[in-house]
């Protein structure tokens, strides 16, 4: 196996648990928060989805599935097309309200530019430099294992929910 391979295989993991976290929900299923202040299945689902198209799509220098396949419009949002989840609050998170046709399928868009994107890598790409932000600066591989990391969290916590709420 190779290193490739192992990314598309990880990435891979991420949308089987996508697919079984959301299917068969109804939309007010999907945006139930426990407690009324946790997070739904749906922020989860889109957040999870916007970081990994935008830290794909940043590192693999091309446009972000969201702008480029006009889900920015289909999902219809209050939020700007840059905007990930990042430090939203409880009403940006109660705004998330979307079908499970409509999570899958712009997880499915981004998962498949993202392995388009990730059967391009060869192990040498690994140690490029993507974020010179932080010290020490983040190379390829950091970053995608921080995607992968970030995601299946976030797909285990939306599992969580749908358990909680069945």
């Amino acid at each position: 196996m190779n290193t490739s391979a192992v990314l598309v295989d990880a990435f891979g993991r991420i949308q089987e648990v996508v697919h079984e976290v959301v299917e068969g929900l109804a939309d007010d299923v999907l945006s139930t928060r426990p407690e009324q202040t946790g997070n739904s299945i749906a922020w989860l689902v889109w957040h999870l989805t916007r970081i990994q198209d935008d830290h794909l799509a940043d590192a693999g220098g091309y446009e972000q599935v969201l702008t480029a396949d006009g889900w920015h419009d289909r999902l219809g949002l209050p939020f700007d097309a840059s905007d990930t989840g990042y430090g939203h609050g409880p009403e940006d998170v109660a705004a998330v309200k979307l079908s499970a046709e409509l999570l899958t399928g712009y997880y499915d868009a981004v998962h498949a530019r993202s392995i388009q994107y990730l059967e391009t890598l060869t192990d040498e790409d690994l140690d490029r430099i993507v974020d010179r932000r932080w010290n020490p600066p983040v190379t390829l591989g950091v970053r995608l294992i921080s995607v992968i990391s970030d995601d299946l969290q976030h797909a285990g916590q939306a599992a969580y929910v749908r358990g909680l709420l069945s």
